[in-house]
């Protein structure tokens, strides 16, 4: 493996765990938005708080390092897509923004209808930061960022590939949150609202696979490329995730709510994983392959070095403090 794909691979590494983090952070503002009005939606707001409480912060670390990994290892495709996809990643920036804003907001407002006003902006804005962000993954992957950057600010995006990519993000956020919250509940002895968010899972999974499979043709007209690579190369991480997807709905339909959250990871990671495989050795599809976007080779040899400094110091207290909150949720359930 050439030092241009390792660091490719570590970059992509941290794109899996902010799908599978920050995915499950994202996906609970579906969950409170359409949790209902104040009283019916208090127990799926206040199971979202004691969830996500805690790490929602941390889990934006991994979308820090993928930036940083980003313009430091290949600048000039960082570059290309930054002139270009600038319309959709100051969306989904923004809607990171506005999500962290009415989370903490809306804990200390003086008001039930500021609190409710914080709520919705919390709840939409989780859900405009994970389409946009599929937007900008579709947009590359279907080849519509250029080599020399400056693409078209809105045609560059605003084909079926990058928004068919925002929808199933979305969806995939959704699912995966949905799954979370029902081990929670039931972990918390709240049998009835694990019921509840059970069945929305249940429907969610199946509003997912009906995207996949409505995105099929658009897709392969779109993106050939992409679509070579999924039914190639990628065509086994492509039959995990449908697996496990299967896997979960049959774990949430027997309400094994642990098996259902392990099968909902393994889901995601494929998917996203599927992408990257099917993807490569193109950084911009059509355009720019990993080797030829690298920067200087010693500022990727030092990347790696810092990798192996960051998994020594920073992965172990980002593992223990998940292992407190999972802690602190299984106390507060006795």
């Amino acid at each position: 493996m050439s030092v241009q794909v390792a660091v490719a691979v570590a970059m992509f590494i941290g794109v899996v765990a902010y799908a599978v983090l920050g995915g499950a952070d994202f996906g609970s503002g579906f969950w409170d938005l359409t949790a209902g009005d104040a009283h019916r939606g208090a127990a799926v707001r206040t199971l979202v708080d004691h969830s996500i409480g805690p790490v929602w912060e941390a889990n934006h670390v991994w979308l820090i390092y993928v930036m940083v990994f980003w313009w430091t290892a290949f600048p000039r495709p960082f570059a290309a897509v930054m002139t270009t996809l600038y319309l959709p990643i100051v969306l989904a920036l923004l809607g990171i923004v506005l999500r962290g804003a009415g989370f903490a907001f809306r804990k200390y407002a003086g008001s039930l209808r500021q609190a409710q006003l914080f709520g919705v902006v919390f709840a939409a804005s989780s859900l405009i930061a994970p389409f946009f962000l599929g937007v900008v993954a579709g947009a590359v992957a279907s080849g519509r960022v250029p080599a020399a950057g400056y693409g078209p600010p809105l045609a560059s995006w605003a084909h079926p590939t990058p928004l068919l990519a925002g929808v199933l993000a979305v969806a995939l956020c959704s699912f995966l949150a949905g799954v979370f919250l029902t081990a929670d509940a039931a972990r918390a002895g709240d049998q009835a609202l694990s019921e509840r968010l059970r069945t929305g899972s249940l429907a969610v999974a199946f509003g997912a696979g009906a995207v996949v499979l409505l995105a099929l043709v658009p897709v392969s007209r779109d993106a050939p490329t992409l679509t070579d690579g999924l039914t190639g190369r990628a065509a086994p991480l492509v039959l995990l995730s449908t697996g496990a997807g299967l896997g979960t709905v049959w774990a949430l339909l027997r309400r094994h709510h642990t098996l259902a959250r392990g099968a909902a990871v393994v889901a995601v990671v494929a998917v996203v994983t599927g992408w990257g495989v099917a993807q490569y050795p193109w950084l911009l599809v059509d355009e720019v392959t990993i080797a030829a976007g690298a920067g200087a080779p010693r500022t990727l040899a030092a990347l790696l070095v810092v990798v192996a400094v960051a998994a020594v110091l920073v992965l172990p207290p980002l593992l223990y403090l998940f292992a407190l909150t999972q802690r602190q949720a299984a106390r507060a359930s006795h």
